[in-house]
């Protein structure tokens, strides 16, 4: 079997090196569904752009192949059912086009599903606040948090950057829109009357996230000692907010979504849609589109650091020289793109140089601990080996280390944005917050422990795999965060913790043991439902994935002195089923927020096995 390991390994490898660009970047796509597709239309007739027909009829393409049987859109496969909001962003897309009509098929099967499930009356606050600032409904207030709340100082309970940055960046240019109840109709809008089961369509507010919101108003009150208009001074502050995030490129942040609204916000505030600002945003979005199975795809980002700093990472520990040309060309795209900028991040972490990397390919200012304990690991031989790139590295280490939260675990993206009142309101754990999780803090203490020399016996370690250990599902398993679910949160706990030499005979690496091997299928490999991060437990998807199983199996690898039953079944699958190609080889393996945002990387069915395999061969050569 290791003759077909081994030739499985190489073919992996080859097909990474012919897909490198000539940039030395990998650039497959990160694909999250129709949503940015469907917005991408309803932005380009909005704003009536021209010249732009041959775009949305490809759009309109792809977003009708994703329709299901029962007329509806969902997030992933095996969800059950459609999900309402999407498939009511779809409807309204597809009609808004003009290249598909109300008496369609898709359309009357698309609009049964939503006035089955309560009509636009029941979509989410994104969706309203989109309809609403088309002219489509009423506005009303579907995000009731008033603009002066940003002037809140960081004594009061809650705060502007108490919440994650993520939602700050879309939150930002939405509560400009809202406060204005700015419209922009569309020329030639439809009217979508046929979707509404009666006529209220505001937002219900739960009695918690009522109780907050009077208590931030309270607030708001006491800032008003002096007569300047604090209500103006607001939407500068916000206005001002979304000039110093735009990235090289136009966009905010890089983020579709952000980018989006971002453009309306400067519409509401008197911009003209000629305005550089607009047009250079329009183009942003634009450069973000790929190609998906013969389609244009608008990706919500691009992921190129990512990308580019696992495969590194995959194929030199293949066996491949960080001097081979391939790998220098990643490695120098992946030094230059360290960042010099203090983002948002140093609000809660002072006096502290740059050294992070972002995501996507132009990202200048919002670094993450986990692209850059993946950055450091691709040019981790470069380093030892040329001490001209210390400092590269000393800055990025540093700054992993200082990222640290106070309960001992690690964030994506700022320090100890975790206030629990934020919990109570409307989305508040999945978008509001970023918490430590249990795989972000186990990848970086695998990063910390492999690769750099840090004693065990640190304060900062100790604390960090105290707390990953204290995160332990009772089953053995471990959440996530950022990946789908269990699988991947066990998976990188169990690499943390190895890492730091906690031995396979400790009760908690048995118990994570024990869970991946009972949770083996028959075929040898192993999968999750994205289901998994809505109920808060594990989920069998009940077929096998690429991504699942080499996590799953590599943490097996990890702790298993010898080969075991479970190890080579998993190996088996690998080698006899790296070509699906049926939905499976594209069902997500990351989530944004869970229930309403995943994400299938097209990189990941490479990466991972790739990565197993070799650790295989390199383990059980004898």
């Amino acid at each position: 079997m290791r003759a077909q390991v081994k030739k499985q390994a190489d073919r992996l490898v080859e097909k990474l090196l012919l897909d490198q660009s000539p940039e030395g970047t990998w650039e497959y796509p990160f694909e999250t569904g129709i949503l940015t597709d469907c917005y991408m239309i309803i932005l380009l007739r909005t704003l009536d752009e021209k010249n732009e027909e041959e775009l949305i009829r490809s759009l309109v393409r792809r977003i009708l192949k994703e329709q299901y049987s029962d007329g509806a859109w969902r997030l992933f496969y095996d969800v059950g059912s459609g999900h309402l909001s999407l498939t009511v962003n779809a409807y309204y897309a597809l009609l808004l086009s003009g290249y598909v009509k109300k008496e369609s098929a898709s359309l009357l099967k698309a609009k049964q599903f939503i006035i089955a499930n309560g009509g636009i009356q029941e979509t989410n606050s994104f969706t309203k606040a989109l309809l609403s600032l088309t002219g489509i409904i009423k506005w009303e207030s579907p995000f009731p948090l008033p603009v002066e709340a940003v002037l809140l100082p960081k004594e009061f309970p809650i705060n502007f950057y108490d919440i994650s940055v993520f939602a700050r960046a879309n939150l930002a240019p939405l509560l400009i829109i809202a406060d204005y109840k700015y419209v922009i109709k569309p020329v030639n809008a439809p009217s979508l009357s046929e979707l509404q089961t009666r006529k209220n369509t505001s937002i219900k507010i739960e009695s918690n996230s009522r109780s907050i919101l009077t208590f931030i108003e309270q607030g708001i009150e006491q800032l008003i000692d002096f007569k300047e208009d604090i209500h103006e001074k607001a939407l500068l502050y916000l206005e001002q907010y979304l000039i110093d995030h735009i990235e090289p490129d136009g966009t905010l942040y890089s983020y579709f979504s952000s980018t989006f609204y971002m453009i309306f916000a400067f519409l509401a505030r008197g911009r003209r849609k000629d305005d550089p600002s607009i047009t250079n945003a329009i183009n942003g979005l634009k450069s973000m589109i790929c190609i998906i199975n013969g389609e244009k795809h608008c990706q919500y980002t691009t992921a190129t650091v990512w990308n580019s700093s696992l495969i590194s990472t995959a194929i030199q520990f293949y066996g491949i020289s960080y001097e081979q040309k391939q790998i220098e060309m990643a490695n120098k795209y992946l030094i230059g793109r360290q960042q010099k900028k203090i983002g948002d991040w140093g609000i809660h972490n002072l006096n502290l140089f740059p050294g992070g990397w972002g995501f996507s390919n132009v990202n200048t200012m919002n670094p993450d601990v986990d692209d850059t304990t993946a950055s450091l690991r691709a040019i981790h031989r470069l380093v030892i080996d040329q001490v001209d790139y210390r400092e590269v590295w000393d800055k990025g280490v540093q700054w992993i280390l200082s990222m640290q939260n106070d309960d001992g675990g690690w964030p994506a993206f700022e320090k100890n944005v975790d206030n629990p009142l934020l919990k109570l309101l409307p989305y508040g754990e999945g978008l509001l917050l970023d918490a430590s999780s249990p795989d972000l803090t186990g990848r970086t203490l695998e990063f910390l422990g492999n690769y750099t020399n840090i004693n065990p016996d640190h304060p900062k370690m100790k604390k960090g795999i105290k707390w990953l250990i204290s995160k332990q599902e009772t089953n053995g398993s471990w959440n996530s965060r950022w990946g789908i679910d269990y699988i991947y949160g066990t998976w990188a706990a169990i690499h943390g913790l190895q890492a730091f030499g906690l031995s396979s005979k400790h009760p908690s690496i048995i118990l994570a043991q024990k869970w991946l091997e009972n949770i083996q299928n028959n075929d040898g490999g192993w999968g999750e439902s994205c289901r998994s991060d809505i109920v808060k437990q594990y989920v069998p998807l009940g077929y096998s994935t690429p991504t699942h199983t080499a996590w799953a199996l590599e943490a097996l690898i990890t702790i298993s002195e010898h080969e075991t039953t479970f190890i080579r079944k998993g190996i088996n699958f690998l080698i006899h089923h790296a070509d699906i190609k049926d939905w499976r080889s594209s069902y997500p393996a990351g989530q944004g927020m869970g229930g309403e945002f995943y994400i299938h990387y097209h990189s990941y069915q490479y990466i991972w096995p790739l990565m197993t395999l070799v650790r295989y061969l390199k383990k059980y050569s004898n």
